[in-house]
């Protein structure tokens, strides 16, 4: 490989994959690691269940991102909080934007459910972007229930890197927190 050691190589390319599957920016598409729930639990540093509203969009090195509060109603995992700053990359800045594929977007006011991880920058992420967002609903029996729908982004399995398809979840708000307990007692 023109001189360049195999080893050397290898992890370059894994830790620019990396990169690329953390912040799901690539240039003409975004694929992404598919998550399992217990995947995503594990990664988290927080979960949480809370009202989000767009704060502001501020410029972090060359990424625009926008912030987000989380009025935090339920924590699931991690430090006790009441507000929770979290950021996606993307925004509009004076007359420039910055756009990223698979990047989701919130209805105003919007009740969910968020797998957040904190970067050492500080920052506060969602995990695996859409794949880490439940919506907040009520079922024909009046019973609160988690879900999101299938991911139509490009995800692929972590160990083959071949493209997977995704089936989204659905949780009552019971089975959710028992599956959360699980999987940080693991």
């Amino acid at each position: 490989m023109n001189g360049i050691p195999v080893a050397l190589y290898f992890a370059v390319m894994r830790f620019l994959l990396t990169i690329l599957l953390a912040f799901g920016a690539s240039l003409p598409a975004t694929t992404l690691e598919k998550l399992t729930f217990d995947e995503m639990v594990a990664k988290s540093t927080s979960i949480v269940r809370g009202r989000i509203r767009l704060s502001n969009v501020r410029q972090h090195g060359a990424i625009y991102y926008s912030h987000y509060q989380v009025q935090v109603a339920e924590q699931f995992k991690g430090p006790s909080a009441k507000l929770i700053d979290v950021v996606l990359p993307g925004g509009t800045i004076g007359r420039s934007q910055q756009t990223f594929s698979g990047v989701p977007s919130f209805p105003s006011d919007s009740e969910l459910v968020l797998f957040l991880w904190t970067a050492k920058s500080g920052l506060t992420h969602i995990i695996g972007l859409s794949q880490g967002i439940f919506q907040v609903t009520k079922d024909a029996n009046g019973s609160t229930v988690f879900s999101r729908d299938a991911i139509r982004e490009g995800l692929v399995n972590s160990r083959t890197g071949r493209p997977v398809a995704d089936e989204g979840m659905r949780f009552t708000a019971d089975e959710f927190s028992v599956r959360v307990r699980q999987g940080v007692t693991r």
